[in-house]
């Protein structure tokens, strides 16, 4: 870490951004918020970033303590990527960012990676509309699984036991459905959307989110 630019500066915000400041690193982390991923499993989600740098930024946050690296078991016995417990702890930091910042324009044409969109979800969660619920979602080889009970909402990586509905479909679609693009139904009728289990369900589900409004001018005052 002795490459890196350092803030000269006591502050707790300075001596965080030491750890966390550079190119990616909060993007990395973000990968990370649902579960261990390989190296392969976070360059697929974070496909603009080279390799070398996705590398380096990993080092830099294992370095931090922010980051550890390990084996998994049989019959996987593939090295990942994990959240230290410290490092856990800046969850609640992009959330909060998250929700900030999806207030600003939209400058890229690029795609949500699913674990982003899994973000996106609980930063527009709108208590008010939801309804209790226990729903899978499949995005290709991504599986997530949300639990809605009394205005909160739970969202991890892996298959839901029992649930009331699954969505099976991609991160555009999804993303285009509950943010209110597209209608739900269209979907469905389309085929880019399959529904297993309780339409009104996933109907539930789809207006649980609201996209948040966009900076006016007079809000940059």
């Amino acid at each position: 870490m002795s490459d890196k630019r350092r803030y000269d500066d006591p502050c707790g915000i300075a001596r965080g951004l030491n750890v966390i400041g550079e190119r990616w690193a909060l993007l990395v982390i973000r990968e990370l918020v649902f579960g261990p991923k390989r190296f392969t499993d976070l360059h697929r989600g974070l496909p603009t970033a080279s390799q070398n740098v996705l590398s380096q930024r990993l080092r830099e946050l294992e370095a931090g303590g922010v980051v550890r690296r390990r084996r998994l078991g049989p019959p996987a016995a593939a090295w990942v990527y994990e959240l230290t417990e410290w490092g856990r702890g800046l969850e609640p930091v992009l959330f909060h960012l998250g929700r900030w910042g999806s207030r600003s324009p939209m400058t890229s044409g690029n795609e949500l990676s699913a674990d982003a969109l899994m973000f996106a979800l609980r930063t527009s969660f709108d208590a008010d509309a939801a309804r209790d619920g226990t729903y899978e979602i499949r995005l290709g080889d991504d599986r997530f699984h949300a639990v809605v009970v009394d205005g909160r909402l739970w969202l991890e990586r892996g298959e839901a036991d029992e649930p009331d509905v699954t969505l099976v479909t991609d991160v555009t679609t999804l993303r285009s459905v509950v943010f209110g693009e597209r209608d739900l139904r269209e979907a469905v009728d389309d085929g880019t959307l399959r529904v297993e289990g309780d339409a009104e369900a996933a109907a539930r589900f789809a207006a649980s989110f609201r996209r948040p409004a966009r900076l006016g001018a007079a809000d940059t005052r």
